[in-house]
C-alpha cells in the first residue's frame, strides 16, 4: 500500500516531492494550479521533466493531481462551465506531463438545478476535457452527501461515468470521511467490505484507483463534508485501522488531505497512518486466526 500526503507546489512543481519525502510519503497528491484562482499555471516541458526526474529518484511510487474546487462541470451558468472545462484540461495536461495516476475530481454541484440535466452537463464537459488530453485518468470522488454536489452514492458515480461515455480513463476515488457522512458505514471489517461489495455491483472495484484517508467531524450520514484531525473524528483510530488495512486497497494510493489542527498533512501524520494501518492488518490477522479456531473445534 501507498501511503502518502496532499503536498505543496511551492517554489515548483518539482519542490512537490521533497516535500512528499519530507513527510515519509510513498504516494503524493498535488493542486495543479493555485486552487483560489482560476488563472492555470503555466507550467513548460522543463517543468515536467523536472518533475520526473526528481520523482524517478525519490521513494515515490504514485502522483495523483486533484483538481480544484472552484470546477463545477453540472453548472449551468455557460461561464462557470467553460472555466471549469478549462481548468479540467490544464489539470489533464500536467497529469499528462508528470506521468500522473490521475486527476481527482468532484464532479459538480446541482445548485437547485434538475439532477439528470446536471448529470448530463457535468458528463459532456467531462468528456471534452479527456478529448482534449493524452492519457491520464479521471478520478471522480465519491462526495459527502449534502443536497447538490454529485456523486453522493455509488448509483451517482455509475451515472456520471456513463454520461461521460464510460471512457477507459474514468475511474474513482472513495474518500473515508465523504463515505461515512454520506451513511455508509466503514468502521468495521464486514460493515466496509459490505461497502466495498456495494460499490463493485454498482461502479466497478476496477475503476478505483485511489482513496482519501481523511477523519470526519461529523457522524455516520450527517451529510456534511467536514474532515477532523486524523484518529480525532467520528472515524477514529479504530476505524481508520479498519480502512487503511482494507485488502482491497492494498495496491492503491492511499492519500492524507487533513493534518493536524486542520493544516497540510506531516510527517507525523502519515506516520500515524502507517501505524495504524499495520495496527489494522493486525486485528485482521487475529479475527482471521479466531475463525479458524472456532471453525475447527
Amino acid at each position: 500500500m501507498l501511503i502518502g500526503a496532499h503536498v505543496s507546489t511551492a517554489g515548483g512543481l518539482r519542490n512537490a516531492v521533497q516535500h512528499g519525502v519530507e513527510t515519509g510519503s510513498n504516494a503524493i497528491q498535488i493542486f495543479h494550479q493555485s486552487p483560489r484562482m482560476w488563472r492555470p499555471t503555466a507550467y513548460s516541458e522543463d517543468d515536467f521533466a523536472e518533475f520526473r526526474e526528481a520523482f524517478d529518484a525519490s521513494r515515490m511510487k504514485s502522483v495523483t493531481i486533484h483538481a480544484i474546487y472552484l470546477i463545477n462541470c453540472a453548472s449551468k451558468e455557460r461561464d462557470v462551465r467553460r472555466k471549469s472545462v478549462t481548468s479540467l484540461k490544464h489539470a489533464l495536461r500536467v497529469g499528462d506531463g508528470i506521468r500522473a495516476d490521475g486527476v481527482v475530481l468532484h464532479a459538480g454541484a446541482r445548485k437547485g438545478e434538475p439532477h439528470a440535466a446536471s448529470v448530463k452537463r457535468a458528463g459532456k464537459a467531462i468528456a471534452e476535457a479527456l478529448a482534449d488530453s493524452e492519457s491520464c485518468p479521471l478520478l471522480l470522488e465519491n462526495t459527502a452527501g449534502t443536497q447538490g454536489p454529485l456523486g453522493r452514492s455509488f448509483e451517482e458515480l455509475a451515472d456520471l461515468v456513463e454520461a461521460a461515455g464510460a471512457s477507459k480513463r474514468l475511474g474513482s476515488c472513495l474518500d473515508s470521511c465523504h463515505l461515512l457522512a454520506a451513511g455508509y458505514e466503514i468502521r468495521s471489517p464486514n460493515a466496509l467490505g459490505e461497502v466495498i461489495k456495494e460499490f463493485d455491483a454498482k461502479v466497478g472495484l476496477n475503476l478505483l484507483r485511489c482513496t482519501h484517508v481523511n477523519d470526519s467531524k461529523v457522524g455516520l450520514g450527517a451529510n456534511r463534508d467536514l474532515h477532523a484531525t486524523l484518529g480525532k473524528g467520528e472515524l477514529g483510530e479504530r476505524g481508520l485501522s479498519v480502512f487503511l488495512s482494507e485488502p482491497a486497497f492494498d495496491e492503491l494510493p492511499m492519500l492524507l488531505e487533513t493534518g493536524r489542527e486542520g493544516h497540510a498533512p506531516a510527517a507525523e501524520d502519515v506516520d500515524l497512518a502507517k501505524r495504524l494501518r499495520k495496527r489494522g492488518l493486525a486485528a485482521r490477522r487475529r479475527r482471521r486466526s479466531r475463525a479458524r479456531r472456532k471453525k475447527s473445534s
